[in-house]
């Protein structure tokens, strides 16, 4: 059941990422030839700085989700609405206080936001920003149910219906009328419309609900609730600065301009991000109904073939990102939005080894492990800042990204060998380190010849480039692969599990 579930979120997840994504590069690149650069710049600054105020969101649907698994695999429905009233009760306590604190913060918008566009008013830009990350959390409390139940392509394919007519309505908004206010309004009206359509779905599958006559939660659960929401506080910290300092360093240093130029690549990396980290995201209920067993041997064989499959999505994609993207954004967005290769090679690594962290963070997730390592986010983000500060001072640009690079040590180094490793599955430092440098030293392998290759096969018709840069990625990655792995148990594992679907299908 386990499998069958993480299987269907995966296909789900990623055929509707894979619609959605051609409508939103179609929207930015209108986006960009009738607005320009530094409207680009400026959508992507706001909403950096905005997703840092989720700060106050303080973890609190990761624990309600943690708490749930238990429930839910019991049937205790009564313990699920009272989960569900405080979750809901708690929301919006946070909505209120992210839109006081986006208020307290605009008299320093003039020391973040530089710009040359005059027909604007930065400050009710801003506003209708805010009011967009609020409406993301009214009504929104019942979608983590769905998650809990591992039914997440339900999400997906209703996030994917979001994605579509949002995209699809901004770039007619900006088409004909030009006018950006209005296209941030129908972001707003859109996530109000996604939450209202989740929440009735939830209504209709799960009858029980009854948020009203619920029972006040009790204190042992809400006592482990706030205890892991304490942990996860300097956790969502870390994660948002780190995720949200880069364009308000690079703004603040290089200007909006080189905020929009980035923000085509991170539109790219956040699309692969999304399209395939969530086949591995996807599994993370599975992973929590699993690790309730504490079989570590079954946990760590689990993790392994997770870890496999992630790797290879990791390295395939990475690989692409740096072949395929210059020839993309030339015939994308046009030649001068290019930035150069060395930077592109440095958002290359950086995306891989954050894909890398997926299976990592699945497990760590599912197994509630927050109060463990908790500061080390708070390390993270530090690093993060005075790296990226002092390698922009040295190498421009690139240097914002080799910061987070070296931050993301403290992971790598620390919490997720000693508290995944070690603690889930009772393995050794040593395997660790030799396993996680060898995934990094195969993507190392796989990405020369690849990228030489493409080197080579030159064509002065771009498009015709990217046909042929495509064609050497989707050959030379997955040869080098199927090579290396050819006597690997987990790729008998995934092939036998293709052919017993594909099997499937062809018996229906």
């Amino acid at each position: 059941m386990r499998t069958n579930n993480s299987i269907i979120n995966s296909i789900v997840t990623l055929m509707s990422n894979i619609l959605s994504f051609v409508i939103a590069f179609v929207a930015q690149a209108i986006f960009i030839r009738i607005l320009g650069t530094e409207y680009l710049g400026l959508n992507g600054l706001f909403t950096n700085l905005l997703s840092m105020l989720s700060i106050f969101e303080l973890g609190i649907g990761n624990a309600i989700v943690f708490n749930l698994y238990k429930p839910i695999a019991e049937n205790d429905e009564n313990k699920i609405n009272s989960l569900m009233r405080f979750y809901k009760k708690t929301y919006n306590i946070i909505a209120l206080v992210i839109f006081i604190a986006g208020i307290l913060l605009m008299p320093f918008l003039r020391f973040i936001v530089t710009t040359s566009i005059e027909e604007i008013n930065i400050y009710v830009i801003y506003i209708l920003f805010l009011i967009s990350t609020v409406s993301s959390y009214i009504m929104t409390y019942k979608r983590n149910l769905i998650i809990a139940n591992q039914k997440n392509y339900i999400i997906n394919i209703i996030h994917m219906g979001y994605l579509s007519i949002l995209n699809l309505s901004q770039l007619l908004i900006i088409y004909f009328t030009k006018n950006y206010y209005a296209y941030l309004i129908t972001k707003i009206c859109c996530q109000l419309l996604e939450n209202i359509i989740i929440n009735i779905k939830s209504n209709k599958d799960y009858q029980y609900l009854d948020i009203k006559s619920a029972n006040k939660l009790d204190k042992e659960t809400e006592k482990d609730i706030f205890s892991r929401v304490k942990a996860l506080f300097f956790h969502k910290i870390g994660g948002i600065i780190i995720n949200g300092t880069d364009n308000i360093i690079i703004s603040m240093f290089l200007g909006l301009t080189q905020v929009g130029l980035y923000t085509n690549y991170y539109t790219i990396t956040a699309a692969l991000t999304s399209l395939f980290g969530q086949i591995i995201s996807s599994a993370t209920a599975s992973v929590g109904n699993l690790l309730i067993s504490n079989d570590k041997k079954k946990s760590y064989e689990v993790f392994d073939k997770m870890r496999f499959l992630n790797s290879w999505i990791s390295i395939f994609s990475a690989v692409s990102f740096f072949v395929i993207v210059q020839p993309f954004v030339k015939i994308w967005v046009g030649e001068e939005y290019l930035l150069g290769i060395g930077t592109v090679a440095v958002i290359t690594f950086n995306y891989f080894q954050k894909m890398q962290r997926n299976s990592y963070s699945t497990f760590k997730d599912s197994a509630g492990i927050w109060r463990e390592d908790k500061f080390v986010p708070l390390i993270e983000s530090l690093l993060n800042i005075i790296f990226s500060i002092i390698c922009l001072k040295i190498f421009g640009l690139a240097g914002v990204f080799m910061g987070t690079i070296i931050s993301g040590l403290a992971l790598w180094c620390y919490s997720y060998p000693k508290f995944v490793y070690k603690k889930l599955f009772n393995r050794s430092y040593k395997d660790y380190a030799l396993e996680t440098l060898g995934y990094i030293l195969l993507f190392i392998l796989v990405a020369l010849p690849t990228y030489l290759v493409s080197t080579v096969l030159i064509v002065n018709n771009v498009l015709l480039q990217i046909i042929i840069n495509a064609i050497i990625c989707l050959i030379i990655p997955n040869l080098i692969l199927l090579i290396v792995f050819r006597k690997n148990k987990n790729l008998k594992y995934f092939k036998d599990l293709i052919l017993k679907l594909f099997h499937k299908k062809l018996k229906a």
